[in-house]
């Protein structure tokens, strides 16, 4: 039962990062135009204070804003997609129709019933306009739970097939026909139920307020701790897009969510200071500054005749943290052979953020430094108080640093470069990982056979997950290969971290997950490839 738990949590949370990835682009693209249109840098740079600038600055801003707006539709098709087994660009299609279907039958069923409020007195009434339609303000939570319900009719029934005159009924055009009456029950249904959810959510809300740092520091320390099981954006996404993350109206518009918050803010000039939020989207101040005070510790500890090779090593890593504000490079290099390293580090990103909103900074940098310089510097200080975030992650590399440098050499921990004789643990560099794939690894040629072509890497992976018979499903999330193995115990950790560049391997289950970085949907594609599956799982 435990297994079979972990096992959907993973698939949701697989799913639910295929909405949230593409919000950042969004956010970002936002902050661009917020350049363009800053009244402050362009009187600083004269070049700005043209037409063509400004207008291009307004319509990036203005076209990308009702995104954030506009999350449940987002949600709702992304968990679909995420979720169904197979024919997932027709689980998407049906999981928009679904969601209008729902739209129509809530407001009708409210209209019936006298609940609708009038639109004037919309604000504080627990109802919003979706998509132009009156109905229960249900926010992300409307498209995440749509999404499961599509996905679950959809993966029941999409293999349905009827003979004779009803043939043009079976497959997707079944699944719809299946949801029509769920979803009109389920409606009504929420037309009741939602009130009393929405006010249990709000008193959660309440209770992470009132405790403060401490329910800060909860959540930065959860965040990082759940890395290993891959369920960590179960942790950062309600508090980055819904009302547990705060409300607040700018533009005349009500947004909920840390990061929805912000990137509202961003684009309206008017707004003077950044409020509204109850925890923050502070998590850049452990990928651009404490683990490189990680780093630096790993390596002056690593033993002398191993420094130039941990160099070597950790320098990439490093960058990539830094940059681009990926972490599990540098976090697998000591999570597995030096947990309480792996403990502290969570602790300590809990420590930040409790930091930053002791200091009253409310600037972000969740994706490495090009996330801050676009997102905060256009801002100001008045409204980020982005110093203060510099000041604090300064602090904390050198926090990082004496804290790991000292666990290191009192627990004589095994980290990089102080490994045992013949017990290596390593990262790997790009060139590294291009070399692998330019030339078939020893061992290759037999399980390049399955198709009578070169497997290169791939079939090294498929050696390393013990054979194509073992690998019943293949995924991958933002760096993790995500398998799905008959017998998780035939995996080759050595074999996959020694010859396919893999950076962990993490067993759960029937659920294996190789963690390969920024390169993994590469890694993904040409396995899939390799193995002549289909990648939409269609038979």
């Amino acid at each position: 039962m435990k297994a079979k738990i972990m096992d959907t949590m993973q698939k949701f949370s697989k799913a639910m990062f295929i909405p949230v990835l593409i919000l950042p682009i969004a956010g970002l693209l936002i902050a661009i135009g917020n350049v363009f249109t800053n009244p402050r840098l362009i009187e600083q740079f004269s070049f700005l204070d043209n037409p063509i600038t400004m207008g291009f600055g307004s319509i990036l801003s203005a076209s990308l804003l009702p995104i954030l707006t506009n999350l449940g539709i987002i949600f709702c098709v992304g968990i679909a997609l995420g979720l169904a087994n197979k024919k997932k660009a027709e689980a998407a299609f049906t999981s928009l129709l679904g969601y209008l279907v729902f739209l129509y039958a809530m407001n009708k069923f409210m209209e019936l019933r006298g609940m609708l409020v009038e639109p004037d007195a919309l604000q504080g009434s627990g109802q919003t306009m979706v998509l132009g339609i009156q109905v229960l303000d249900m926010g992300v939570f409307l498209g995440i739970i749509l999404g499961i319900v599509v996905a679950l009719v959809h993966n029941r029934f999409i293999d349905t097939k009827f003979n004779n005159a009803f043939q043009v009924y079976g497959g997707a055009r079944f699944v719809f026909i299946v949801l029509i009456p769920i979803l009109v029950l389920s409606a009504i249904a929420l037309s009741f139920i939602w009130p009393v959810i929405q006010h249990g959510i709000d008193g959660l809300g309440g209770v992470i307020k009132e405790t403060g740092n401490f329910g800060i520091f909860m959540y930065g320390s959860l965040e990082r701790l759940l890395i290993p099981t891959g369920l960590h954006h179960l942790i950062y996404t309600p508090f980055l897009y819904t009302s547990l993350g705060g409300v607040a109206e700018v533009g005349g518009q009500v947004f909920e969510g840390a990061r929805n918050i912000y990137f509202a803010e961003i684009a309206d000039p008017a707004v003077r200071v950044l409020s509204g939020s109850v925890i923050w989207d502070a998590r850049g101040i452990s990928k651009m500054f404490g683990l490189i005070g990680a780093c630096l510790a790993m390596y002056q500890t690593a033993k002398p005749e191993n420094k130039m090779k941990v160099k070597a090593i950790l320098i990439p890593a490093v960058v990539t943290s830094f940059v681009a504000g990926v972490t599990e490079p540098i976090e697998f290099s000591f999570m597995f052979v030096a947990p309480v390293l792996f403990v502290i580090h969570s602790a300590l990103s809990g420590l930040s953020m409790v930091a930053l909103n002791i200091f009253g900074s409310r600037a972000i940098g969740p994706n490495g430094f090009i996330d801050f310089l676009l997102y905060n510097l256009p801002l100001g200080i008045e409204k980020t108080r982005w110093p203060v975030y510099i000041a604090v992650g300064i602090a904390f590399f050198f926090i990082y640093y004496f804290t790991f440098r000292l666990l290191i050499t009192k627990l004589n921990l095994k980290t990089v470069g102080r490994e045992d004789s013949g017990q290596e643990t390593k990262l790997y560099s790009k060139k590294e990982y291009n070399e692998k794939n330019a030339a078939v690894p020893a061992g290759a040629a037999s399980s390049a056979a399955l198709d009578g072509i070169d497997g290169g890497i791939s079939a090294t992976i498929v050696e390393g997950l013990g054979g194509e018979a073992n690998i019943k499903t293949i995924d991958n999330c933002y760096t993790r290969l995500r398998l799905k193995l008959q017998n998780p115990e035939l995996v080759d950790e050595t074999l996959l971290k020694d010859q396919t560049s893999a950076k962990g391997v993490i067993k759960n289950g029937e659920n294996v997950h190789v963690v390969y970085g920024l390169t993994v949907p590469q890694v993904r594609e040409d396995l899939e490839k390799y193995l002549g599956r289909d990648p939409e799982g269609d038979e």
